[in-house]
């Protein structure tokens, strides 16, 4: 997946520490990133002081620019950049967002500050803003050797499976059931936990689980939110290939080759 760059992540937080000319710093807009020849811009190259420390990844700093800079690449384009600049990128535009949405306090409406001890916006009436990761499940629905895929109204048009965001004071298991019967109308058991994922684009912070289907198996369209709901045996799954970047291709990859042995 996206993640696994075979590379040290460190996101230890260094308020002080200040760019060098050859350190790279990571651009955006709120619609894409900005290379310099197909590479992450160095310090020297960009005409902004207005930069905060990110990230590690093994020795190699990178910082996040936070003035809107005009983008050279829409975002999605980070899924064709081999690793770990499609991670680094994808990264960047998480904290990128964290900081252009957090300017000023929600409480009193007074100007934020960086915390200088942890990652955070701080506000002199006391309030602390941390950074925002929007918990959410991704879930394979299984019908013996066979598995729910989906395609969504607008948006993201190929085949994914059930997802969705988790809700104050619920568990994970209780997201999977909720968004399974509101999404699809099915009822599950067997909820078992397979990987997670970090996903920069959205946010968010994904857990991936296989369940089973049980009773009526005919899927239906209850919220709008889905245009289709197929169910797809092994054999079908042949054109649908593992990207290599998110936990659904991941998931269904893995179905593909194990079907309900877990």
């Amino acid at each position: 997946m996206i993640q696994d760059i075979n590379k040290n992540y460190n996101l230890n937080y260094k308020y002080d520490t200040k760019p060098s000319s050859d350190d790279y710093v990571l651009c955006y807009s709120n619609k894409g990133f900005y290379l310099i020849n197909n590479n992450v811009p160095k310090y020297k190259d960009i005409k902004s002081n207005n930069i905060i420390y990110g990230f590690m990844v093994d020795d190699i700093k990178y910082y996040i620019c936070l003035d809107n800079i005009t983008e050279s690449h829409p975002i999605n384009k980070y899924r064709e950049l081999e690793k770990p600049l499609g991670f680094i990128i994808i990264t960047g535009f998480h904290f990128y967002n964290f900081y252009l949405n957090n300017k000023y306090c929600g409480k009193c409406g007074n100007k934020l500050k960086f915390g200088t001890i942890e990652r955070t916006m701080i506000c002199e009436c006391g309030n602390t803003i941390y950074p925002k990761i929007s918990p959410a499940v991704i879930v394979g629905i299984i019908n013996k050797d066979k598995i729910l895929l989906t395609k969504y109204s607008v948006g993201y048009s190929k085949y994914a499976l059930v997802a969705g965001f988790n809700e104050i004071g619920e568990t994970l298991e209780d997201t999977v059931k909720r968004e399974v019967y509101e999404e699809v109308g099915l009822h599950i058991n067997n909820i078992r936990y397979y990987k997670s994922q970090p996903w920069g684009q959205s946010g968010s912070l994904l857990a991936g689980f296989f369940v089973d289907c049980v009773g009526d198996t005919n899927p239906k369209l209850l919220d709008g939110e889905l245009k289709e709901a197929t169910w797809f045996d092994r054999d079908m799954l042949n054109e649908i290939e593992n990207d290599g970047i998110s936990l659904t291709r991941e998931m269904i990859a893995y179905f593909k080759e194990n079907g309900d042995k877990f």
